[in-house]
């Protein structure tokens, strides 16, 4: 039954030089990397994603009641706003909507560090339980309408960036960000 293997180890061994050190050498470079392999492949299977560099450590959220209240800085949170309401004047409702969607996501990143990564989209974000329900309903919201725009191929009306604006305005207040509910 391990014949096939032998003659693959022995197809292997041909290859390498006649030196009794260089095949000490090859065979340990190519052990190192069989482990290597088979760690990267244990890690993926037990976190579900690619970790690499393995000794970055896991930077988990806190728990959701154990950390003071907070939200984004005022000044840039205001900047972000009048941003997206000078697109909304020009009448481009989705892209003042995208607007804010980032700029959550963003808000999010700093609030809960490691839990916003390249490959997370933001339904992936909204049913987070890392963020708050308050905050996680109202940026889904945002989201909803990004994603109708921008998959869907829909219009953002003036009524839908209105309730996109105001829920990015509570988003960004610290009630919607505490353990209890408002």
């Amino acid at each position: 039954m391990l014949e096939p293997v032998g003659r693959f180890l022995a197809a292997i061994g041909r290859l390498f030089p006649d030196a009794p050190y260089a095949r000490i050498l090859m065979w340990t470079v190519l052990a190192v990397a069989a482990i290597a392999l088979l760690w990267m492949l244990f890690v993926r299977w037990r976190d579900g994603e690619w970790r690499l560099p393995l000794w970055r450590r896991k930077s988990a959220a806190a728990p959701i009641g154990q950390e003071p209240e907070w939200r984004p800085e005022a000044a840039p949170a205001h900047a972000w706003l009048e941003e997206a309401d000078a697109l909304a004047e020009q009448g481009d409702y989705a892209a003042a909507a995208h607007h804010l969607l980032i700029r959550s996501v963003e808000d999010i990143g700093r609030r809960r560090p490691g839990l916003v990564r390249p490959a997370l989209t933001s339904r992936d974000l909204a049913s987070s339980v890392a963020v708050p329900p308050r905050a996680r309903a109202l940026f889904a919201h945002i989201a909803t309408v990004v994603e109708r725009s921008l998959f869907g191929g829909r219009d953002v009306t003036r009524d839908e960036w209105t309730r996109c604006r105001d829920a990015y305005a509570d988003f960004a207040a610290s009630r919607a960000w505490s353990a209890r509910p408002a």
